[in-house]
């Protein structure tokens, strides 16, 4: 059958005469071939690189940071304005300098108020050109500060809150996604297989049409049956042989939407093997439920999108109100002539900078947006249900679907066998003349409709299974957690 099948395509011009690509494929190859090689397979996985370098990036903000500021060179040539003392009055005078500037700093984020606390040297030079020469090193052998916002938003704390929560998240939505995958590629499988086993079906037929058509012109020579008789089997055989030209169409283009899924050479053949008689076993719908409920990552958005809102109702709560801040810090700093002499008994150096700002009249504004941020909480919590409620009914529907299809499959296996013995058995007896043209229509009727059944079946039980892997990141046929096996190699 494989040999004809891929004679007959060629034959037909639906694949063109070169090279082919030949594979073999069963269901968790495909599953897994769309896992490793599809373009979607490939979105996922930057979607989540791109998530965890997010991540990486927070987690660094939380470390001691070191920074070197430079300016090598700075040159001034102008004429500016000064007081001359002698004078007694403002005269334009000109003016060329060179400076230069280097600063080393350590800051530390400190998460629990919200302030940064830093450790700081410096060293400036400057020579000023013309009439008046002189050269200056200005020295800060050593600095440490602290500075803080009083009363305000402490944006470190909740992004402590929201980061890690928004890591998680895309973990889980990275398996969700490889599981849709696999759900995408079951479908395509399926479609595959159907579109194979139609045209299977329409080979035999068109095989059994002719020869059942030679039989009827013998039969008709001895009157077994009418000339009408005939007529119907010889328009079976012109019906079948359509059949199979369509069969073959649906086939390429079945074969065709999969490679292409599964980023293959488009011209690649493909040749089904349907899975066997599937696991039987029942899926609890509470042990479902609190999975998706620990797992799903659209119970995550939600948390997340909740601490957002909360976020911005207490950024705008707080700068409604009057900020304060403090910036403190004690040091030593020296200025010399000589590169030597500016680290030479550094002197005391102290800085203490209190600021703060009060809205007087703001005409409602910032109190506009207080009031929008908690309105916009509310529609957050209200939208955070309906998308739990969602979700919940997915799940149960999913599963009540999945229990009820394992059932099916076992009845449409017991009726394809049924047909097949049906159809054989009809057409034996109407080739010694015990059953008629219709009887025969009928009993190959239904083992194609018998046919179709049993790959829908098998193609639905699989959707659903991967549908509640998907919807619960567990895999209750194994018994795991597909989130507590996660293991993505950042290379």
């Amino acid at each position: 059958m494989k040999k004809t099948l891929i004679l007959f395509l060629l034959c037909m011009g639906l694949i063109p005469a070169e090279a082919q690509q030949y594979i073999e494929l069963d269901l968790q190859k495909t599953i897994a071939l769309a896992n490793d090689s599809s373009l979607e397979a490939f979105r996922t996985q930057n979607m989540y690189l791109s998530s965890y370098w997010e991540y990486r990036s927070y987690k660094a903000n939380r470390l001691p940071s070191l920074t070197l500021n430079l300016t090598p060179a700075q040159y001034n040539r102008n004429i500016t304005r000064r007081y001359d003392s002698e004078l007694d009055r403002d005269v334009y005078r000109s003016q060329q300098s060179y400076y230069a500037y280097g600063n080393l700093s350590i800051e530390q984020n400190f998460d629990l108020t919200g302030g940064t606390f830093f450790i700081d040297t410096e060293l400036g030079f400057m020579r000023s050109f013309g009439s008046n020469k002189y050269t200056q090193f200005s020295s800060v052998p050593f600095r440490l500060g602290y500075s803080q916002s009083l009363l305000g938003y402490n944006a470190f704390r909740w992004e402590r809150k929201i980061e890690p929560l928004k890591y998680e998240k895309a973990k889980k939505e990275y398996i969700y996604n490889a599981e849709q995958v696999s759900e995408t590629a079951v479908n395509y499988f399926f479609q595959l297989a159907m579109a194979q086993a139609e045209y299977e079906l329409a080979q035999e037929n068109v095989t059994s049409t002719d020869t059942l058509y030679q039989i009827g012109k013998q039969r008709l020579k001895i009157a077994a049956i009418s000339r009408a008789d005939l007529l119907t089997l010889e328009l079976d055989v012109v019906n079948a042989r359509n059949t199979l030209q369509n069969a073959a169409s649906a086939l390429k283009r079945a074969m065709f939407s999969l490679a292409s899924y599964l980023n293959m050479e488009k011209n690649t053949l493909i040749r089904i093997q349907l899975p066997g008689k599937p696991q039987s076993f029942v899926i609890p719908l509470d042990e479902a439920l609190t999975a998706a409920k620990s797992n799903n990552p659209e119970f995550l958005e939600v948390r997340q999108n909740i601490l957002e809102a909360e976020q911005k109702v207490d950024k705008t709560r707080k700068e409604s109100l009057f900020n304060a801040n403090l910036s403190a810090s004690i040091g030593f700093n020296q200025v010399a002539e000589d590169f030597s002499d500016a680290y030479k008994k550094p002197m005391q150096q102290e800085v203490i900078s209190f600021s703060i700002s009060i809205p007087l009249l703001d005409w409602g504004v910032r109190k506009g947006k207080y009031n929008m941020a908690k309105n916009n909480l509310n529609i957050v919590k209200t939208s955070a249900r309906q998308t739990e409620i969602s979700v919940e009914e997915e799940v149960i529907m999913a599963v009540n679907d999945f229990n009820m299809q394992q059932s099916l499959v076992n009845s449409s296996e017991e009726a394809l066998d049924l047909s097949i013995l049906a159809y054989n058995e009809t057409r034996q007896r109407f080739i010694i003349g015990k059953a008629d043209v219709n009887s025969l229509t009928l009993a190959l009727n239904r083992q194609q409709e018998a046919q179709r059944n049993y790959i829908s079946a098998l193609q639905d039980y699989w959707l659903n299974y991967y549908k509640i892997r998907k919807l619960t990141l567990h895999d209750f046929a194994s018994g795991f957690s597909l989130s507590d096996k996660f293991d993505y190699d950042i290379r």
